[in-house]
Formats: C-alpha cells, sequence, structure tokens
C-alpha cells in the first residue's frame, strides 16, 4: 500500500476518534459542498471540469452496485451487506463494507483503494462527508422516480465509460408492460401507522407510469417518511380501492390487516383483489431484476 493511501487510513482513525466524542453533526443542508456530491437524483458536481474515468467504486446501495456491476463487472470493489446482492453469486467475491442499517465501515472503504463511493441521500450522509474530507471522490444517489433511475444510470455509465443504452433498453422493455387501463389501488406499507406511499417516492411513480390510480397520490401529510403519509382506517374505507398492494417485508403484514375490522368492508378485500409485493422492487428499487419483477406483477393487476 502506497503512503498516500497509509495517510488515508491513519486519517479514518482519527475522524473515528473525533466522531466518538462529538456533538451531533450540522444537518447536511446547512453544510457547504466540498467536493463532488450529487445536488439532485443522478446529476453531479464533480470538484474538477471533468471527471476522471472511475476504475475502482464501492457501492454503499445495493441498486447502485448492480447497475455498476451490469454496465461493468470489473469495476466495483466493495457493496453493502444487503440480502439482494448475497443471494447474487456475481457479488460472492466483492468486500462488504456495511451489514444492515449501520454505518458503512469507513477504514474497510479506505483500504480498497477507491476512486469513487456512492451512497444514498439522507442515509450515507455522514460518511461520504467523511470520505471527501480525505479527498475520495463520492456521489450520493437518490432514486425516487422512473426518471431519476435512468439519469442515475447515465452518469454512472459516464463515470466508468461505458454504454448505458443495454440498460436504459431493460428498462424501456420494462415499462412496456404496463396496460393501458388498470384498477384504482391502495399500496400498504405497515399497519401501525398505516403508511402508504404518495406520488412523491418511487411506488408512487411506479404506479403511475403502469397507468394505476394510486389513491393517495395527491395525499399530504405528516409521516416519518417523505413521499409516504399516515392513514386512519376511516380514510382507507372512504378510499375504498379496487385493489389492494401489501408490501410483505417479513412480518406478516396482510395476515395482520385481515384482523382488522375496516379490513372485510373494502371492495378490494370482497373481490379477492388483494396482492403482496416485496419490499424490493416496489418501495425501494432493491436491484434491476426485482424492479423487472415489480413490473410483470404491475402488469398482471
Amino acid at each position: 500500500m502506497d503512503t498516500h493511501w497509509l495517510r488515508r487510513l491513519l486519517l479514518v482513525a482519527m475522524l473515528g476518534a473525533i466522531a466518538a466524542c462529538a456533538t451531533p453533526p450540522t444537518p447536511v443542508s446547512e453544510i457547504p459542498d466540498n467536493g463532488a456530491e450529487t445536488t439532485a437524483a443522478g446529476e453531479t458536481e464533480p470538484t474538477t471540469a471533468t471527471a476522471a474515468t472511475a476504475t475502482q467504486i464501492v457501492a454503499l446501495t445495493a441498486l447502485t452496485a448492480d447497475i455498476i456491476h451490469t454496465l461493468d463487472d470489473d469495476t466495483l470493489v466493495g457493496i453493502p451487506g444487503s440480502r439482494i446482492l448475497r443471494e447474487d453469486d456475481r457479488f460472492a467475491d466483492l468486500a462488504t463494507v456495511s451489514e444492515g442499517r449501520t454505518e458503512p465501515d469507513l477504514e474497510k472503504i479506505v483500504a480498497l483503494q477507491p476512486d469513487l463511493v456512492i451512497g444514498a441521500k439522507g442515509f450515507h450522509d455522514k460518511t461520504l462527508e467523511r470520505l471527501q474530507a480525505m479527498d475520495i471522490e463520492t456521489l450520493t444517489a437518490e432514486v425516487n422516480s422512473w426518471a431519476s433511475l435512468k439519469r442515475l444510470t447515465q452518469d454512472l455509465a459516464q463515470r466508468i465509460g461505458r454504454d448505458p443504452q443495454p440498460l436504459l433498453a431493460r428498462y424501456d422493455a420494462c415499462l412496456a408492460q404496463a396496460p393501458a387501463t388498470a384498477p384504482t389501488a391502495l399500496v400498504l406499507v405497515s399497519r401501525q401507522p398505516l403508511l402508504s406511499p404518495n406520488q412523491d417516492s418511487w411506488a408512487g411513480d411506479f404506479l403511475a407510469q403502469f397507468n394505476i390510480a394510486n389513491v393517495t397520490a395527491d395525499y399530504q401529510g405528516e409521516s416519518p417518511f417523505e413521499g409516504y403519509i399516515t392513514l386512519s382506517a376511516e380514510t382507507v374505507l372512504a378510499a375504498n380501492p379496487e385493489a389492494l398492494l401489501i408490501v410483505e417485508t417479513g412480518d406478516n403484514l396482510l395476515e395482520q390487516l385481515q384482523g382488522d375490522a375496516f379490513w372485510s368492508q373494502l371492495k378490494a378485500t370482497q373481490t379477492d383483489a388483494v396482492y403482496r409485493f416485496d419490499y424490493f422492487g416496489l418501495v425501494n428499487p432493491g436491484s434491476i431484476a426485482s424492479i423487472e419483477a415489480t413490473c410483470r406483477k404491475l402488469s398482471q393487476l
């Protein structure tokens, strides 16, 4: 390992010690730009006029890891600990730099000597700021619509000098499965509270692309998650959608909802128009394969 990267590893140790006794960090919106970072979904501002081609990338999200590996299977050197990636043999020999929702391991990242690290807006901000302080280029990704997914893919392809068109063609083929007409629908992702996506979310945009009338598309209100709103049982009954899309995350949400008094009064339950969806694909894009699986399932409503 050369002295340049050794100095970076020493800096990681110093930053870790400082972070352990520091006051809460300043919100990201109040921190001035000091490196290459995304200012909008899929759009970046490099520190130089033309960003150098990246050859060693650490991706902190499953989706960006999948996009990079699909574009070029020799560029990715580090990945997050994700169920989707663990189940995919293509990623078996790559270093894992994070697990679950814990903060990524800075020392592991720096040891991989990356020339680009990609993270998720809001979740990896602190990690990316620390890497920028070590002059490691970063990119902050936010995918909350199909348009932002396409922009991100084009940007990543440009950064590694690859053609995005084959992957963009897969996206177009996915969207081509959208029916001309579709039922009104309500997506439920949790029970306490009842959460549903509006139009400002990946799930909301996905439904719109498939001509599915999301009954909560225009709803606004207080919610712990951006792009999602909290519903009451009375609101669900008033909306009375033709189809119910239940997002499973391993806690048997559908069985829980079936025990609620309002459930049997809904049109969708009475006509057996209740569909289970995986969290990856509909709520969290997850991977290209999970997005394509969701396209197929939505086309069958």
